[in-house]
């Protein structure tokens, strides 16, 4: 049973590899319950299983999607009122993006359709300063992705 910001069953989306602006579908099934969240799915590179943890509170979450015979990839993001966005990393050696969401929330990615129709995509944020830090922490997936030990945040990342 899925806590009400983090539902179960299907969940859709995308990640990006660094800065680039291509975006690799990503069809999965995901249950969150007693902070911990588990799930399987597909992309273009294959079939994977999602085993990590969530906080309800800070809407934070961390898992490794393992590839069936394949590699690991470590994800963390937060939960916002659309769905989950954060980075990945594979071993330190490559990076990105992603954003997935609820099938059944019909959020969807607005800003694809609206790039697809040529429209304006509303930015999101605040801007800094020189030196400054962001106002929305990420995610570091760091230690955290080998033990039970809380979630750990930082002002660095791709915010």
């Amino acid at each position: 049973m899925g806590d009400y910001q983090f539902p179960y069953g299907p969940w859709v989306g995308f990640y990006t590899y660094g800065d680039k602006k291509d975006r690799h579908r990503m069809d999965l099934v995901m249950e969150f319950g007693n902070g911990i969240v588990t799930g399987e799915g597909n992309d273009d590179l294959g079939t994977f299983v999602i085993l990590g943890r969530f906080d309800a509170a800070t809407r934070e979450c961390h898992w490794t999607k393992t590839y069936v015979g394949g590699h690991d990839v470590f994800y963390g993001g937060f939960r916002d009122g659309r769905g989950i966005w954060g980075t990945w990393e594979i071993r330190d050696a490559t990076s990105g993006g992603f954003k997935v969401w609820p099938l059944a929330s019909a959020a969807g990615d607005d800003d694809a359709e609206a790039e697809a129709r040529g429209e304006p995509v509303e930015a999101v944020g605040e801007l800094v300063g020189a030196g400054a830090s962001p106002s929305i922490p990420c995610a570091l997936i760091g230690d955290t992705r080998y033990s039970e030990a809380p979630l750990v945040t930082s002002r660095a990342g791709f915010c």
